[in-house]
């Protein structure tokens, strides 16, 4: 399981996450953040810093955050 970055982070990047991740699995993507599914430990840092509360556990996403799960996996398997 992983955290997840959803749609209140999508073209607001303030990037506190990113800061606070202590194994580097957030990188910026075109229009938001994304959290590796693979690297993430579940540390919950980054949900406790996000300024627009975005990130979501994978357990507690909404239906609608879904494609954002989605999206971080394409990402990451992009690179």
């Amino acid at each position: 399981m992983a955290f997840v970055i959803t749609a209140p982070c999508k073209d607001e990047k303030a990037g506190e996450c990113v800061e606070v991740c202590p194994v580097d699995c957030i990188e910026e993507g075109k229009e938001m953040f994304h959290i590796d599914p693979d690297i993430c430990i579940d540390c919950g840092a980054c949900e406790a810093v996000c300024p627009v509360e975005a990130i979501y556990h994978e357990d507690d996403m909404l239906d609608e955050d879904v494609p954002y799960l989605e999206a971080a996996k394409e990402f990451f398997a992009n690179k």
